[in-house]
């Protein structure tokens, strides 16, 4: 099966429809272990337990063609996602800050299966600087637009505390680099041929303990309002 041909309309794809495509690869990755030959987009709802149209909705966007009533091929479906994704041609990267989450980001193998691969790390700290971790020997930050030029490399990883991560990422940009991936709690500026995406740890955080708060029934403090375990 070929994979999927290069689409006008990729940037109509909503966020929430790509953000969702993982989840189904990872269920799709456990039914291809536990046997399963072909899959219908209502099971996979009824396995994720998501709503069976959007699912569909979803699945159709990337381009491929079920057989009614029947669905896809597992393993045909899979191929097709890994190849919608971009996982199946690796991309190479660079991070900027050795600290407690870039250690943590240089060591996870995963990324490698999932189309990326950290090739250098960079800091400022002289500590830092010379030191291997996870295989990497970690190089100071002023030598990055250099390295980015000579290897090409377009995707970088900021893993920096929020007051160095604009100009970080300034300097990614002088170098060559087309994406960022921004781990900093910080809002960085880019010009639109650069894509930007944050992970903003401290808003997921937010969005769970809220969430979590709602649950064990805890109104919030002030305001006159006592705390459920008070009354």
């Amino acid at each position: 099966m070929k994979g999927p041909s290069p689409n006008p309309r990729l940037h109509e794809i909503p966020e929430a429809s790509l953000r969702r495509l993982p989840i189904y690869y990872r269920f799709l990755q456990q039914m291809v272990l536990n046997g399963a030959f072909q899959v219908s987009c209502a099971d996979l709802a009824r396995g994720l337990g998501l709503d069976p149209t959007q699912v569909r909705k979803d699945i159709e966007m990337t381009g491929i063609v079920g057989k009614p009533r029947v669905g896809y091929l597992l393993t045909d479906l899979v191929r097709w996602l890994e190849n919608f994704l971009g996982w199946n041609r690796p991309k190479g990267a660079v991070l900027v800050g050795a600290g407690s989450l870039g250690s943590a980001l240089l060591g996870y193998e995963r990324f490698r299966s999932h189309g990326m691969e950290i090739v250098a790390a960079f800091d400022i700290d002289p500590e830092k600087i010379g030191q291997r971790v996870h295989g990497r020997e970690v190089q100071p930050l002023m030598f990055l637009p250099d390295f980015v030029r000579r290897t090409h490399t377009l995707l970088g990883v900021i893993a920096t505390p929020a007051a160095a991560a604009q100009p970080v990422a300034d300097l990614m940009m002088s170098g060559g680099i087309r994406a960022i991936w921004n781990f900093a709690p910080a809002h960085i500026q880019a010009p639109p041929t650069v894509i930007l995406q944050n992970e903003d740890l401290y808003h997921s955080l937010a969005s769970l303990s809220f969430k979590l708060e709602n649950r064990l029934g805890v109104a919030p403090a002030g305001n006159g309002i006592r705390y459920a375990e008070d009354n």
